[in-house]
């Protein structure tokens, strides 16, 4: 027979034992999180009004819920995809008018699940600055200080309790770095271990949801690479380590730090656009290929349409560059005027110009320049690259032209009008080369909505051209359209491409003009790829305008670091109970602190460890913080909030070192020690004092609200004394 082995006795000896799991719990980070909890969620549905710039973020949500597309330039969609969840999973149906700050929210708006998630953030973010700390080698004293700090700072808790994501950038912010750490610190022990890969794997997951959430996430990201780039140059010049294991060390880490983040963000996409497929108010920035591949809109216009124009196709020219308006090529019965304002003389011929809205007179005809028929063949004869055209104005049958006359606001450029025939010795100039910008081969078709166009003149190969500069009262305030002699290369500007678009069969004009008021009958696919979607949508975010007006909370870097400024977020419209965002921590002394080895107080592994925590507190502060000097935006206090997070992580890691190091006897510690504790009290009492303003459970007056500014109370301190 056959005997049982030795693993069949250890799986029975493994059966008649209990199975006995112990765990390591630290009730440090366990009661911080409880702590962290409480602050932020305690009576988060208060106040129940729009606080600020949830006005704003508020819409996006009720997009979400709709599945509406719209643009935001603030930032990538991770962020606001995780408000959207809070809605989602309180039920939110997307039913509130987003048009004013506090506007009370109706019943149907789940206020509560709606700061969840940023509340949630702002929680965990007190427990992790103690992991961070703790990661960085210092003491659990140090490490319970820098959460305690986050736990109290005024701007973080107020910040964290609304609709708004600095905390939730925070959040990942710090989550990037202390992975970071835990993964340096597995390095030492077990590299390539399941703990070494996870931590490694997050900390690149962490950094592009940072750079998802908002686009100054890349700051945290870059400076987390720096650290891992010095990491690994040291690893190069391990005399210890094979060239294989540097090797695999290297690819592990380029793959976790750079392809990795490079995949979630594209994921976050993937989904953004996954759930708005349909038509919104923001579609006119975005091209006409990518209008029509959302529901609705433009797609509901053009479904059906020909896909391949041909010569008698009627069509409408979209400007590819879309500044500073979508707008289409137009002309009207309306002519130049024979003199300009300046002096400068006209050719009188009819207009043309782009025109940011749907009209009839945006229709032209392409025609062949050797037959008369406006119409289209059967078989229908496509228009390819390359191809000589002519463009017939559909309501006025007179041809798109261009001649050595300056143009009314260019002067540089040439002027661009619809032919008259005055009988005077200006001939029609009206003959134009097809040049198919993102063709695949030089016989490509002319493709409705895909195919991105230049028109090219044939005798003065200038190029057809939008300057965008809207002309006065003669021209209708409509934007200049230009024949540009010198071409710079591929622009937006100079680039069309037929947005609507049916094959004419009439060549009476009073039945023409009747059929392009007809919809199209044939149909076309223009299913636009990811990739095609992603890459427009990510450079109209990063290039859209956005409003740099004065804002009268508005305030410079400057500010910031002074205590100089405050947001009043929400004011209760019969008691002015005030829920605002001031800054009370006291600026961290700088890191100049940390000395080299051959000061001769510092050995090596005290000084590896103070590089470290310099680089990534100190360095944390200011990369989050120096970019903004250089910014054309209009600023807020809570701008600074990345950075004041990495200066707080500063603060107890400085006073550890100066007093292990510079307080050499034990009265000297036992003083400085005192001193730390004074002053953390009363830091505690400032958070106290400050408690309704970051909740807005209590009325103030104007004098008790100036009082709580400390310059003020300086001064009234000094006048009294």
């Amino acid at each position: 027979g056959i005997l049982p082995g030795p693993l069949f006795y250890k799986m029975l000896g493994f059966l008649q034992r209990p199975v006995v799991v112990t765990a390591d719990i630290n009730l440090n980070v366990v009661a911080l999180t409880a702590v962290g909890l409480l602050s932020r969620l305690w009576q988060l549905s208060y106040p129940r009004a729009v606080v600020f710039d949830e006005v704003y973020y508020g819409q996006y949500i009720s997009f979400y819920m709709k599945r509406i597309f719209f643009l935001d330039g603030s930032g990538p969609p991770f962020g606001h995809m995780l408000l959207a969840l809070g809605g989602y999973l309180g039920g939110f149906d997307g039913n509130f008018l987003w048009n004013r700050i506090g506007a009370e929210y109706s019943t149907n708006v789940p206020v509560w699940s709606l700061r969840l998630l940023p509340a949630l953030a702002g929680a965990l973010s007190v427990p992790m600055a103690y992991q961070i700390v703790w990661e960085l080698g210092f003491s659990h004293c140090a490490a319970v200080g820098a959460a305690l700090l986050i736990l109290i700072e005024n701007s973080l808790i107020t910040q964290s309790r609304l609709m708004l994501l600095e905390s939730v950038l925070i959040f990942f912010n710090l989550l990037a770095v202390l992975s970071y750490l835990k993964f340096s610190n597995s390095q030492k022990h077990r590299p390539f271990s399941p703990s070494w890969w996870f931590w490694l794997m997050l900390t690149g997951v962490a950094c592009s949801c940072a750079v998802g959430t908002k686009y100054v996430g890349v700051f945290t990201y870059l400076l987390v690479l720096g650290v891992a780039a010095a990491h690994a140059w040291h690893l190069i010049g391990d005399q210890t380590l094979s060239n294989v294991h540097v090797l695999c060390h290297l690819l592990a880490r380029a793959v976790a730090l750079l392809v990795i983040p490079v995949l979630v963000y594209l994921l976050f996409f993937y989904v953004h656009l996954l759930l708005l497929c349909r038509s919104g108010p923001h579609d006119q920035i975005m091209s006409s290929a990518f209008q029509a591949s959302l529901e609705g809109g433009l797609a509901r216009i053009t479904r059906g349409q020909p896909l391949e124009v041909a010569y008698g196709s009627q069509v409408t020219l979209k400007n590819v560059f879309g500044q500073p308006v979508p707008c289409w090529l137009h002309s009207h019965q309306s002519t130049y005027p024979m003199i300009y304002e300046n002096g400068r003389g006209s050719s009188h011929q009819q207009q043309v110009t782009c025109y940011p809205f749907k009209d009839v007179n945006n229709w032209w005809i392409v025609k062949d320049p050797g037959r008369h028929q406006l119409v289209v063949n059967n078989p229908p004869r496509p228009v390819r690259h390359g191809d000589i055209v002519q463009l017939v104005h559909g309501m006025t049958t007179r041809l798109l032209n261009t001649h050595d006359v300056a143009a009314p606001l260019s002067p540089h450029s040439q002027e661009v009008s619809c032919y008259i025939d005055y009988n005077v010795s200006m001939p029609a100039q009206n003959l134009w080369r097809l040049d198919i910008v993102n063709r695949e081969s030089d016989t490509d078709v002319w493709k409705t909505i895909l195919s991105e166009v230049r028109f090219v003149h044939v005798n003065t190969s200038a190029i057809l051209k939008l300057s965008g500069a809207p002309l006065p009262d003669w021209g209708f305030r409509q934007l200049e359209v230009v024949g540009e002699k010198l071409s710079r290369g591929y622009h937006g500007s100079t680039v069309w491409n037929v947005e609507e678009h049916r094959y004419g069969r009439s060549q009476e004009q009073k039945e023409r003009e009747l059929e392009l008021r007809s919809p199209a009958q044939m149909d076309a696919s223009r299913n636009l790829s990811f990739m095609a979607r992603f890459s427009e949508l990510q450079w109209r975010m990063l290039t859209v305008r956005s409003d740099d007006s004065e804002h009268k909370y508005s305030s410079t870097p400057l500010d910031w670091v002074t205590l100089d400024t405050s947001i009043a977020y929400w004011l209760h419209p019969r008691t002015s109970v005030s829920g605002a965002s001031v800054r009370q921590s006291c600026p961290a002394p700088e890191s100049s602190v940390i000395r080299r080895r051959r000061v001769c107080d510092l050995p090596e592994d005290c000084w590896l460890r103070w590089a470290l925590a310099g680089a990534l507190c100190a360095g944390g502060w200011a990369v989050n913080y120096v970019p903004f000097f250089l910014m054309e935006k209009t600023l807020f206090l809570y701008h600074y909030l990345p950075a004041l997070a990495f200066q707080i992580l500063l603060l107890p890691v400085v006073l550890e070192h100066v007093s292990g190091r510079l307080c050499r006897s034990q009265l000297q510690r036992s003083f400085f020690g005192a001193l730390v504790v004074a002053w953390f009290a009363s830091a505690c009492h400032v958070s106290n004092t400050l408690r309704p303003l970051t909740y807005g459970d209590r009325s103030l007056s104007p004098s008790e609200l100036k009082a709580l500014r400390w310059k003020d109370s300086w001064d009234i301190l000094i006048r009294k004394y």
